[in-house]
């Protein structure tokens, strides 16, 4: 399917690559994908999706065909593209389902941080993918802190995350994708799909924001997320593993926001690759609901009048 593609310019300069799939005038969903993956990661979903809905994805800052910028990258930053793009896409008469997956779900959780204000007025409900708000680095089991390592995680994870260097494309090296991204059970074409991506990343774009995410605390953005909330987990991700979903869906809990905790059984970090159809399931639902609740609104409007 072809894309519309645009170009969103953010307030600093920097362009943002924006594509969206399907019918113009149809109910929008928002994809933002995580680090070192671009538009191409929602592949599953936009194939789908996009023969009844809007859909909408863009790459994140530096990844894809989008521009780094100059200034410093900080979870502000995510929260000022996902702001631009929802501003240039998405119309307030018709709010998205906003999909986030790793730091995509940073991403809105920033966003709604920042800029509490536009929760309502774009978004319908949201869906927190394989993420996490803080503690990244400390929780990780893609390699297990333990003994006196463990009292420098922050140190350890801007070295490792900030590396700038090129990564090898010879065969035997998507062996590691299998561990660190997707599951035992991830078959080699989800393998292989998920490798070209993460290697196509450019080693500065990597780094950079390998570093700004090392230190990541947003944790207290939950409390201004204020509709409907799914949070997504993969039973078997080692990057953000099921304690980040188990905290975040905790939190949203607490606040009368969360819709779902779902864990998808067997999935690693890449959970809308290994299980597209659980994923878009949710989504659709997400869909449906926010649907259903508007007309019960306009229906309640009318019989008050």
């Amino acid at each position: 399917m072809r894309p519309d593609v645009t170009t969103v310019s953010t307030a600093d300069g920097a362009r943002l690559n924006v594509h969206a799939y399907g019918p113009k005038d149809a109910e929008p969903i928002v994809l933002s994908h995580g680090w070192t993956c671009s538009i191409a990661y929602w592949n599953p979903q936009i194939n789908v999706l996009a023969g009844k809905y809007r859909v909408i994805a863009y790459d994140q800052r530096g990844h894809g065909a989008s521009d780094l910028g100059r200034i410093k990258l900080t979870s502000d930053v995510l929260a000022d593209d996902l702001a631009a793009v929802l501003a240039a896409t998405v119309s307030p008469r018709k709010k998205a389902v906003i999909v986030g997956h790793s730091m995509g779900g940073m991403s809105i959780m920033a966003w709604a941080a920042k800029y509490p204000h536009q929760v309502e007025q774009f978004a319908s409900s949201v869906v927190l993918a394989n993420t996490g708000a803080d503690r990244l680095i400390a929780e990780t089991t893609v390699v297990p802190l333990r003994g006196p390592i463990k009292q420098i995680p922050g140190l350890l994870g801007q070295v490792v995350l900030g590396a700038q260097v090129p990564l090898p494309t010879a065969f035997i090296t998507r062996r590691p994708m299998r561990w660190v991204g997707l599951s035992p059970t991830a078959t080699a074409e989800e393998v292989d799909f998920c490798w070209r991506l993460v290697s196509a990343c450019k080693g500065r774009t990597r780094g950079k924001w390998g570093v700004a995410l090392s230190g990541l605390d947003i944790a207290k953005a939950l409390d201004k997320i204020t509709v409907p909330t799914t949070v997504i987990a993969g039973e078997r991700d080692r990057l953000t593993p099921p304690v980040h979903s188990e905290r975040l869906a905790s939190q949203l809990a607490e606040t009368g926001s969360l819709e779902q905790l779902l864990v998808l059984p067997g999935a690693g970090h890449m959970g809308n690759i290994e299980a597209p159809q659980a994923f878009n399931d949710e989504i659709v639902r997400l869909r449906t609901l926010s649907k259903r609740r508007v007309r019960r609104r306009t229906l309640a409007v009318a019989e008050a009048g």
